[in-house]
């Protein structure tokens, strides 16, 4: 694995491309995106050091020597493709908040994505959920973040039934179980309505009812717990051991 050192090897000119300066950056970037491109195609045996090498127009010793090994660089690959699908997350979301959209809308689209990304790149996908991991992915902790603000906001609005963090789980474990069951069946086999029907399943644990439902009475007081509970931090008029104590007060409220 790279650790981001130069050696006078890797800042001099050589016949497979690499130079002094910002040319190693762009080597690197070549080299990510035919791995990724080869990944995307093949899956990881597609992925062989001769060939990103041959598509990056790089020599092989020049991939050892920036990422270490074939998993150094598979790890860094999954890293770019998720970091800039979070990215493009994170746009969507800004914007979606700007125009002032629907956040339980927002939420669904956003699912869908998240679906649609893992059915597109089952390789980076089973990466990214590999526990082992995940918890060293700054984009996967990025994606996650992601998916606590888009949460965040159903709170505000008054819609959540659960605390935020197990509203976070709920989903998050929904979907990477949903992106699983997917690729584990056959291409034309799959179940196409089992994406939406998984996360009205979800919804349905962690929204609060409709008005048309008999128990939006039981959900009222713990949405409004949450609610209040999303906000609390900013409430200036409060001391901060006030707002520590009012905080604690909601989450138990929540928690029911």
């Amino acid at each position: 694995m790279d650790t981001g050192s130069e050696t006078p090897a890797e800042t001099s000119a050589e016949p497979g491309g690499e130079t002094r300066g910002g040319a190693r950056t762009d080597t690197r970037r070549a080299i990510v995106d035919a791995a990724a491109s080869l990944l995307r195609e093949g899956g990881p045996a597609a992925m062989t050091t001769r060939g990103v090498a041959e598509l990056a127009g790089v020599q092989a010793p020049t991939i050892y020597r920036l990422f270490g090994d074939k998993d150094g660089l598979l790890e860094s690959v999954a890293e770019h493709v998720m970091t800039t699908f979070v990215a493009d997350k994170t746009a969507g979301m800004a914007a979606a908040e700007a125009a002032g959209a629907d956040p339980l809308e927002d939420l669904r689209s956003s699912w869908r994505r998240q679906v649609e990304f893992g059915l597109a790149n089952p390789a980076v996908f089973r990466l990214l959920v590999d526990p082992d991991r995940a918890v060293g992915s700054s984009a996967a902790r990025a994606g996650r973040e992601v998916l606590a603000t888009r949460v965040h906001r159903l709170a505000v609005a008054g819609l959540l039934r659960v605390p935020e963090a197990r509203a976070v789980d709920l989903i998050h474990a929904a979907g990477i179980g949903a992106v699983h069951a997917l690729l584990a069946t056959p291409a034309d086999a799959r179940d196409a309505g089992l994406g939406e029907a998984m996360m009205d399943a979800v919804l349905a644990a962690i929204v609060v009812a409709d008005g048309a439902r008999a128990d939006v009475v039981r959900d009222a007081p713990v949405a409004a717990a949450i609610s209040l509970r999303a906000v609390a931090p900013r409430l200036d008029v409060l001391s901060g051991p006030e707002r520590q104590l009012l905080a604690e007060w909601l989450d138990r409220v929540a928690a029911g």
